[in-house]
């Protein structure tokens, strides 16, 4: 979806004019700001780390009992 700085908003495809600029301001419109490598690579190691400690909880938890 495109993303109006004038507006602060975005604005859905079928909203826009022939133009591709924004129905309220008439600023035109770029697509937004792709998501960072480092950041999916960030959430990806989360998501590692975190099961890793589920892993080793349950393996706790059954010696403990």
């Amino acid at each position: 979806m495109p993303w109006c700085d004038t507006c602060s908003e975005y604005r859905p495809s079928n909203t826009l004019t022939e133009s591709g600029a924004c129905p309220d301001c008439d600023a035109v419109l770029g697509e937004p700001p792709k998501i960072p490598w480092h950041f999916k690579l960030l959430v990806l190691a989360i998501i590692v780390y975190l099961g890793w400690r589920a892993a080793q909880g349950v393996a706790w938890l059954a010696g403990y009992l």
